[in-house]
């Protein structure tokens, strides 16, 4: 891959990928959410032990002076349907912007913009352009799409449109909400807001935080109450959240890159906090990725591009928290710069030491899964498999819109 690392001292641990299978029956994914975000129940692990509660007594369960850090991605309407004249249906889903490259700047481009995409019935679209005729704002707008280049697993498309409007209007116009393939279904009006966190802000995901789903303004009010903090990092969440894992061992297993906007305010949140709780896995990575990313940072003396996923499985003589977010803090300011911009492929499996989180907010996640192998490396091999014994045994609905667990080893 391009930009791939190395590391001299590298202890990648040694992991069977089988040892993170379990039976999942179909009839514990559920398709459709509730009718009230936060009436799922909620799986309380603390101090070893499980039980069963709902996440509406959320506030009450966590500890005093806990500091909540949500994913504020907004995700996109990515999936983009065509018609070509001879009635075969196509389906471009926008994966990641290439021109302009970042997310705000391609959003908010007129005329032109050029996406890393999927094509669905790609066999049917061997050449010329699509166009499609769509409404945005009462105004009639041409869009078209052009296939400019085959790359390894997917295409670059080339949008091109004939008003001033910007491609974040048009794309919310045009496009569908991508729902999860495991959802089994086409996405429905329904989707649009719930599978949508209320507090999403900044455009770039095509899947959803899906912990921060059940959070309601009920709950954020009794978060304030109990005097529980809350903050934002945005980790923009890419298809790659469904990709299986193929190998035997995790060590062949190419973890996908994700875009990351963490604020100078929540470097100094950070330093006063002492219980951080990550609402969701992305949430979790990107906090810990910013540890990984100052790090590389202060021993190399370069700005490093993005987090390799192995970075942490090394022998190196590594700074404190404390030293990596003051270190980051000043080079924002010798920067002029209120937010930190990198790309993060950080994997987090057991072996893995955590820098910044003690706690974590998360659904039940998918055999054989990395983010699985992450509830693994917080909470430990044998007690992940209690907690998923337990959700199965006691009816608790797993994946995207399914029930939610806290976890506070």
């Amino acid at each position: 891959m391009e930009g791939q690392k190395t590391l001299k001292n590298s202890n990648i641990p040694i992991i069977n990928v089988a040892e993170f299978d379990y039976d999942l029956p179909h009839n514990r994914i559920p398709q459709y959410p509730l009718k009230e975000r936060d009436k799922s129940k909620l799986l309380l692990y603390k101090n070893g032990n499980i039980s069963e509660a709902s996440v509406s007594r959320i506030a009450e369960l966590l500890p005093k002076n806990s500091f909540l850090v949500f994913n504020d991605s907004k995700v996109i309407h990515a999936r983009l349907p065509f018609r070509k004249s001879t009635g075969a249906n196509i389906e471009i889903f926008c994966l990641e912007p290439v021109l302009p490259r970042e997310f705000a700047q391609n959003f908010s481009a007129t005329r032109t913009v050029t996406w890393k995409c999927l094509v669905g019935n790609a066999k049917k679209w061997k050449s010329g352009v699509l166009q499609k005729e769509i409404v945005v704002n009462n105004q009639p707008v041409n869009l078209i799409a052009e296939k400019t280049e085959k790359q390894e697993n997917h295409f670059l498309i080339r949008f091109s449109w004939d008003i001033d409007i910007s491609f974040g209007e048009l794309i919310n116009e045009a496009g569908k909400i991508p729902i999860p393939p495991y959802l089994n279904r086409d996405s429905e009006t329904i989707d649009n807001t719930r599978y949508q966190t209320i507090y999403a802000h900044t455009a770039g995901s095509v899947a959803a935080p899906t912990a921060g789903l059940h959070f309601t303004e009920k709950i954020f009010a009794g978060l304030a109450k109990k005097n529980i903090k809350t903050g934002f990092v945005t980790l923009h969440v890419s298809a790659g959240t469904f990709k299986p894992v193929k190998s035997k061992q995790i060590a062949g297993h190419q973890m996908h890159r994700e875009w990351v906007i963490v604020s100078g305010k929540m470097l100094e949140s950070l330093k006063q906090s002492k219980t951080i709780i990550a609402v969701g896995t992305t949430s979790l990575r990107t906090l810990e990725s910013i540890y990984w990313f100052g790090e590389e940072w202060m021993r190399t003396g370069e700005k490093p591009a993005f987090v390799y996923q192995w970075a942490p499985y090394q022998d190196e003589t590594l700074p404190s928290l404390l030293q990596v977010l003051d270190f980051l803090t000043e080079k924002l300011n010798e920067e002029n710069s209120k937010d930190l911009l990198f790309s993060t492929e950080l994997i987090i499996v057991p072996g893995y030491h955590f820098r910044i989180i003690n706690g974590l907010i998360t659904n039940f996640h998918q055999p054989r899964s990395t983010l699985l192998m992450l509830v693994a490396a917080l909470v430990g091999t044998e007690q992940w498999q209690k907690i998923y014994r337990f959700a199965l045994d006691n009816d608790f609905r797993f994946l995207s819109y399914g029930d939610s667990s806290l976890l506070l080893p």
